[in-house]
């Protein structure tokens, strides 16, 4: 068994290394996200790790050994899995890593612009040490904590919610409106969710459906006490509309850690309002959480090669035929 790694922007590979010698295979670390690249260093590969890498349709033809691509994450958009598929290419990511990293994320976001906690430390580093700048300042017991987005990640943000004292609602389409999570939270729509929550988190993906869902529309119908939470993914909000809304008052504050356009520019207007705290996309990251992404994007790529079906794989039919 070889595993080739294409690219990635970790300090190693250690954990990779110890799964796949623990499988007696042997792995290839390189730093080359190029077709002719790839295709130079892994010609007698049966397995790929990719981050960037570009596995298109002429690295697939190329080798011919190839049997799985596994990605760190969960996007494959450098990934051709079309093509994979007709080589009978597996194709696998990790979805669903970083669940109480990412909900843990969205969770200090929201506390952190309700009780102003970077302007109460910068102004104290400034010698202003004056509450009355941070006011008005919310407790959490009580107010209504939206989530928008039912996977895994926003029932871990809900739960982490409720036990803070928040009132949990949900929206989300494979949920019905009127109904009660077996946890005792009310599932809401769309429409009521937004305008009636104080703390609004989504957790969903970005496709077609999901680019700007929060638009001038939606922020319009949100309360002027209302904080928005998105560590999802930054398409999902429209950031123009978003800047409007704060410079208006429309909404409180945000707290976000993914953006349309990342890295953000010098002097962004998200940069001015006082009650906005901006991460760059850093909600995946914890000790536990890197470490697991790495074990198991490894880990799929040895089950493929071993005959067994991986935890997480795209296209299942190339293990059917």
């Amino acid at each position: 068994m070889h595993i080739v790694i294409t690219d990635c922007d970790h300090a190693g590979v250690d954990i990779e290394r110890e799964c796949v010698e623990a499988a007696d295979g042997g792995l290839t670390w390189c730093q080359d996200t190029t077709p002719d690249g790839i295709i130079a260093n892994a010609g007698d590969a049966q397995g790929l790790i990719v981050q960037y890498g570009q596995i298109t349709a002429e690295v697939l033809a190329a080798l011919p050994g190839l049997r799985v691509v596994s990605r760190y994450g969960v996007g494959v958009d450098t990934v051709d899995v079309e093509a994979a598929t007709r080589h009978g290419v597996a194709v696998c990511n990790v979805p669903d890593y970083g669940t109480e990293a990412v909900s843990d994320h969205a969770i200090t976001l929201a506390l952190a612009v309700l009780r102003d906690v970077t302007g109460l430390d910068r102004r104290l580093r400034e010698g202003a040490p004056s509450l009355e700048p941070a006011q008005p300042i919310f407790q959490l017991r009580g107010r209504r904590f939206g989530v928008i987005g039912a996977g895994a990640i926003g029932m871990a943000t809900a739960r982490k919610a409720a036990g803070l004292g928040f009132e949990v609602v949900l929206t989300d389409p494979r949920l019905t409106p009127g109904d009660t999570t077996p946890e005792g939270w009310a599932v809401v729509s769309f429409d009521t969710l937004v305008s009636s929550a104080q703390v609004i988190s989504l957790h969903l993906p970005l496709t077609e459906q999901t680019h700007h869902l929060i638009d001038v529309a939606a922020l319009a119908a949100m309360r002027d006490d209302a904080i928005l939470i998105n560590t999802a993914r930054g398409g999902v909000v429209d950031t123009d509309a978003l800047v409007e809304a704060l410079a208006s008052g429309q909404i409180f504050g945000a707290g976000l850690d993914v953006l349309e356009e990342e890295p953000l520019a010098v002097g962004h207007p998200l940069t001015r309002f006082e009650r906005v705290i901006l991460t760059p996309h850093a909600g995946f990251y914890t000790e536990e959480s890197y470490a697991e992404l790495k074990a198991r994007t490894a880990q799929n790529a040895i089950d493929v090669i071993a005959g067994r079906r991986p935890r997480n794989i795209l296209n299942p039919e190339v293990l059917d035929g």
